[in-house]
């Protein structure tokens, strides 16, 4: 089986731009962990490049990859057992990490929250307070409300594609040629502009009907919204997996995509500037989530696109950054809540502080890699082998993406 190095790159790019993208949270008028305290509008344009689509595009990829590792599974002497051992290892390779990283890699980001937002400060040490986090304390409380914790925080990602890949795994078992006669529909009418069209529609129905119902959570039980963008995406990657037309489509309208995308991105931003202060008509509200729905999808094809048609090829530097992802993506934004309130004392502007942030994020989870991939115990907690696989190793086309 060929390895898709293309999504390989996306996968990796878009996980980095997650990284850049955290740290911009701490410098935007957006609710987050911690702030900067020269937070502004001023990077909010910036930031809505990519706010839009950066984790539709990792579902999507996702779903791909999961139609690759099911594919695999098929060929085997033994498929049905191969089936069954699927859905063990992709269980063990993202709970372990999920419940690992609620214990031991999120809880800072919530101490520090506390420490910096709860009315009169939080003075009991870290200690105190993770005896609380375990303990599922409620006092955690401001004017917006109370702190939930336990919490998985920027791991929510990880237990939605749990969840994602159950629903899948379970309709490729209960239902496999409903799945081959919907993938049959998308490859006759996806390949060519309906590869633009009708996702965006669909997500822009979705948007108008669910997005003013149902608020963002990320809590997995409420969260109707995003688990109808995200599992639409995922679906729609699993089924296009192989289907060349759709690729080939992508490619021949990546830059009509680009275009699009770059339109949609300066309407909103002349939508959120304009009623920055009051209440936009509600018709015109409506066409903005439309447009929002827009430049989601046209990204993603533009990124698609323009990755299918240069095609990268396998190469050492890949082939390193393909399993550092995961353990990157899961410290990464400890990293950042811990290093940008021990920096804040400092009072570096934030055009030098901004850069040093990102910097110190990357060497610091880099660093934190190569240390989980040399330890053996370390390796499952962070969603890794217990042993690397070999270059020349086919299980190497396995690799979850």
């Amino acid at each position: 089986m060929q390895r898709r190095h293309d999504l390989d790159w996306v996968r990796v790019c878009a996980f980095a731009l997650l990284v850049l993208y955290h740290v911009g949270m701490y410098y935007v008028s957006w609710d987050w962990h911690v702030k900067s305290p020269d937070a502004s509008d001023a990077l909010e344009p910036f930031m809505l490049l990519s706010s839009p689509w950066r984790l539709s595009l990792l579902f999507l990829v996702s779903g791909a990859a999961t139609a690759f590792l099911l594919g695999k599974s098929t060929r085997t002497a033994d498929a049905a057992g191969a089936r069954a051992r699927f859905l063990g290892s992709r269980s063990w390779r993202l709970l372990v990490p999920l419940v690992f990283g609620m214990l031991v890699i999120v809880p800072p980001q919530a101490y520090y929250e506390v420490v910096e937002q709860l009315p009169g400060g939080y003075h009991e040490g870290y200690l105190a307070f993770y005896a609380r986090y375990l303990g599922a304390y409620d006092g955690f409380c401001d004017a917006d409300g109370c702190l939930r914790i336990p919490t998985w925080n920027h791991l929510w990602f990880v237990a939605y594609l749990w969840v994602y890949t159950v629903a899948l795994w379970l309709l490729w078992r209960l239902a496999p040629r409903m799945l081959d006669a919907a993938g049959s529909l998308l490859a006759s009418c996806m390949s060519g502009l309906g590869v633009l069209v009708w996702p965006f529609l669909f997500l822009g129905v979705a948007r108008v009907l669910l997005v003013g119902r149902f608020e963002q959570t990320h809590a997995l039980v409420d969260d109707w919204y995003n688990h109808a963008q995200y599992f639409g995406v995922f679906l729609f990657g699993f089924l296009v997996a192989r289907t060349d037309g759709v690729w080939k489509a992508m490619d021949r309208l990546r830059w009509p995509a680009v275009l699009l995308w770059l339109t949609s991105w300066a309407g909103l931003i002349a939508y959120f500037v304009r009623f920055s202060n009051i209440d936009p008509p509600e018709w015109l509200r409506m066409i903005m989530r439309m447009g929002w729905a827009l430049n989601q999808w046209c990204a993603i094809v533009a990124v698609l696109g323009f990755t299918y048609h240069w095609r990268p090829g396998d190469s050492r530097v890949l082939r390193y950054l393909v399993p550092a992802v995961f353990p990157v993506y899961i410290l990464h934004q400890t990293v950042i809540v811990v290093v940008a309130h021990h920096l804040k004392p400092m009072a570096i502007p934030p055009l030098i502080e901004g850069p040093l942030l990102v910097a110190i994020t990357f060497a610091a989870c880099f660093a934190g890699y190569e240390v989980i991939r040399r330890v053996r115990w370390l390796r499952p907690l962070f969603g890794l082998k217990r042993t690397d696989a070999t270059p020349g190793n086919p299980a190497l086309a396995t690799e979850p993406r």
